[in-house]
């Protein structure tokens, strides 16, 4: 995730296509580069339909929230948008989902990133892996937010460098350049490209989702623009992007490889290059994107800090975790940090088979909760015209079919269980806080 930029350096002086590379550069992370084997495992060749649904339903939520940043353009973004739509109860409620998809989004990506290092060292368990890339992305992270900003443009360089590559190589091969590679994949039939079935496809749709987290983040990013209006057009521009890169180069990994081949140990990409007759292209391949799924776990650990301290300045938790020290984070909100990342190890310790799965599903949920707020929001605020009307119960359908996906498959249930556990936990304290704010509006 992108929040590692330091807003006060744009100075609101950002273009529109400035937006649209950095939302390419802060999306494309391990939900990218391992979360789909997992959704080609459920749904197959289907798996790329299911990018393409995904990549509409994202640009509707995009185009909702840029589209109340050029009306009204908002620090706070989602969670100020939601408060004024709805109450202080939504503003509360979406920021605590955000932080709680930021929390598990950074595990998600701690354990991605361990998994991709077990292609070199496969003996070593999870959880050491972990421990290792937790310490080492928390001595990044305190190194300040400028120092991250930099890292962040090169690191988005090497995820897009990495793609291109293996487009570009495996092009080569599909187009007959090189040898060393059998019969293509092709589906030729709709049983071929819906081999699990519909359900399968149903199952798969929320990896699909998973590979675009990250938008909200833009809408933040947003009232940094330069003319805030250009805010729809940056995310046109993203998301097509984002749709081409991953339908051309998952398209170009499932014609190399049979889709039951793949498998939530290994990315992709990695996969279908291990047959070529050239030994040194998936290790440097799985070296960039350990590099790329690092730079998304370090602006994770940086969005579940920032956001907590905007909670606390907003009232909505405790005022302690807005409390400034020597450190670049303030140290409450950094211990509560390092507690997530120590519940993260203790999980990929005891649940190695299934954890990524879990905590990727739970993560993907929280995020499509936070977008349907962000429409419900705009649909209120906007007084939209019946097309956009129409738009955003488009974006609310693929969102619900996105998440109830999920139930259909016995691999995702533990993930939707958790999600729906974090709801109830919010909706409990929202419960208790109605009184406090009655109270303060009384005052």
């Amino acid at each position: 995730m992108g929040q590692a930029k330091d807003s006060s350096q744009s100075s609101h002086n950002m273009k529109w296509w400035q937006l649209s590379l950095f939302g390419v550069g802060c999306t494309i992370g391990t939900g990218f580069f391992l979360g789909t084997s997992l959704g080609i495992q459920l749904g197959g060749p289907a798996m790329l339909l299911a990018i393409i649904i995904a990549g509409i339903a994202t640009y509707i939520v995009f185009d909702a929230l840029a589209n109340l940043t050029a009306d009204h353009p908002e620090k706070g973004a989602f969670r100020t948008y939601a408060k004024q739509a709805y109450g202080q109860w939504a503003g509360f409620s979406i920021g605590w989902m955000y932080w709680f998809s930021e929390i598990l989004i950074m595990g998600s990506q701690l354990t991605a990133l361990s998994i991709f290092s077990r292609f070199w060292f496969s003996h070593i368990p999870l959880w050491v892996f972990a421990a290792g890339y937790a310490v080492l992305g928390i001595i990044v992270l305190l190194v300040g937010s400028k120092a991250l900003s930099r890292l962040e443009n090169i690191f988005a360089v090497m995820k897009l460098a990495a793609i291109l590559m293996f487009i570009v190589i495996a092009a080569l091969y599909v187009f007959g350049f090189f040898s060393g590679v059998g019969e293509l994949n092709t589906p030729q039939s709709i049983g071929d490209f819906f081999p699990t079935g519909w359900t399968g496809f149903w199952a798969a749709l929320i990896f699909a989702f998973y590979a675009f987290g990250g938008i909200e983040i833009m809408g933040l990013m947003a009232i940094q623009l330069k003319d805030p209006k250009e805010a729809p057009k940056s995310g046109k521009v993203m998301i097509l992007t984002l749709v081409i890169i991953y339908v051309i180069s998952l398209g170009l990994a499932l014609l190399l490889v049979p889709w039951n081949d793949f498998t939530a140990d290994e990315s992709p990409f990695v996969v279908a290059l291990g047959d070529f007759n050239m030994d040194f292209i998936p290790h440097l391949f799985n070296g960039a994107i350990i590099i790329a799924g690092f730079s998304t776990m370090v602006a994770s650990f940086y969005g579940v800090t920032t956001i907590l301290v905007s909670l606390a300045e907003d009232g909505d938790a405790p005022k302690v975790f807005a409390k400034q020290g020597k450190l670049a984070i303030p140290l409450p909100a950094l211990g509560i940090l390092i507690i997530g990342l120590i519940a993260s190890i203790i999980l990929s310790l005891a649940l190695p088979e299934k954890i990524y799965t879990y905590i990727t599903t739970g993560a993907g949920l929280m995020l499509l909760y936070n977008w349907s707020f962000i429409i419900m929001s705009a649909q209120k605020l906007r007084d939209p015209a019946i097309k956009d009307r129409v738009k955003y119960m488009t974006g609310i359908v693929l969102i619900l079919a996105g998440v109830s996906g999920t139930i259909s498959d016995k691999t995702n249930r533990p993930g939707f269980f958790i999600s729906i556990g974090i709801l109830v936990v919010i909706g409990i304290v929202v419960l208790f806080m109605r009184r406090k704010w009655k109270k303060n509006d009384k005052h």
